[in-house]
């Protein structure tokens, strides 16, 4: 399926506005909004979107990722099916696009623009839910070697073929903060995670929400070697972030040897055991 034209010209896995509004009632296309609540898909979303809540649908009540089943189910009540082309946009679309590829699914993407550049532009927009028909799809046996557990975080730490890259705001880094909100959690310390090198992501997208072009995003990420064949691990608070920074370093810049600890700090910050640096 052709693609609508982007200034990241490698990459085929970015989507222009353009190119969206023409294939949305295109059968093999499912649109997906990932959000953090519910609250702004109600108020409007592209026409055909289906919501994954991120703490409902991607994290279990312990802000863990959520297993296989729980997955399978969610993409089967999507409408997706393995030929399906996802397109992904919302407050973190790469978490999604991160998903899929984990499971291999092939034709994945992510919405080059945000809801708001969306809206300015008068493309299609719907209060109406969308309930596309429950599919079969079934989940391989084995993931895609692009999520970095937590056994695999302890031995990065400090490690000389790793990099621990800690994406969130400098007061979450700093141990000012918790959750970006400026709200804590009970049983949890904030910090982050030893020898973790801090890069935030603000400003890796402009103002409508477009990836910045490639030599910008080679600037923003100058604090490690792009270059050599050390492994970057990307962690936030969620995952969402680390799947943006993931999406950036793989997909725009071919770092290749690139994984996302998706348990993140809301998972790393509650665990007692975990070493912490303010």
């Amino acid at each position: 399926m052709a693609l609508g034209e982007a200034k990241h010209t490698g990459s085929d896995d970015l989507v222009n506005t353009e190119w969206l509004e023409n294939h949305l009632t295109d059968p093999a296309v499912r649109v997906l909004e990932v959000d953090v609540s519910e609250a702004a898909h109600r108020e409007g979303h592209i026409p055909g979107a289906v919501l994954w809540n991120v703490y409902k649908d991607l994290k279990d009540p312990q802000y863990k990722p959520v297993g296989r089943e729980a997955i399978e189910r969610l993409f089967q009540a999507s409408g997706i099916t393995r030929e399906s082309v996802v397109v992904f946009y919302g407050y973190a679309p790469a978490m999604g696009y991160w998903l899929m590829k984990l499971f291999g699914h092939r034709e994945a993407r992510v919405l080059d623009s945000n809801r708001a550049t969306w809206c300015r532009e008068g493309r299609p927009w719907t209060t109406d839910a969308s309930k596309p028909a429950q599919t079969r799809y079934r989940l391989p046996g084995d993931e895609e070697p692009i999520r970095a557990p937590q056994q695999a975080v302890h031995r990065a730490i400090g490690a000389s073929g790793s990099t621990l890259l800690d994406v969130r705001s400098e007061a979450e880094y700093r141990g000012e903060r918790f959750w970006p909100s400026g709200g804590m959690e009970e049983g949890g310390r904030a910090g982050h995670i030893p020898s973790a090198v801090h890069v935030p992501m603000d400003g890796l997208q402009d103002e409508n929400g477009a990836f910045r072009p490639i030599a910008d995003l080679r600037r923003h990420f100058s604090r490690i070697d792009l270059d050599d064949e050390q492994e970057i691990i990307p962690y936030c608070t969620i995952g969402g972030r680390a799947c943006t920074a993931w999406f950036a370093l793989s997909r725009l810049l071919g770092h290749e040897r690139t994984r996302v600890y998706d348990g993140s700090w809301a998972e790393w910050g509650r665990m007692p055991s975990s070493p912490i640096e303010p």
